[in-house]
């Protein structure tokens, strides 16, 4: 079975980021710091969370 990229169920705003640590099995925290240090020194974080939260669809239960 393949692994499928979902909105996690650690969801502190859309849940993008606990997806991401659930797909890549890592912790949700280091990958809410990337998005933060890429918001800060690039400007381009925020904007891609919500892209990412509208394309990201939501796990099916």
């Amino acid at each position: 079975m393949s692994k499928k990229l979902t909105k996690g169920s650690q969801r502190m705003i859309a849940g993008v980021c606990s997806g991401i640590a659930e797909y890549f099995d890592t912790d949700p925290t280091l990958i809410r710091i990337l998005f933060v240090l890429f918001a800060l020194a690039l400007g381009s974080g925020l904007l891609f969370y919500i892209i990412l939260a509208i394309i990201i669809p939501s796990k099916e239960y």
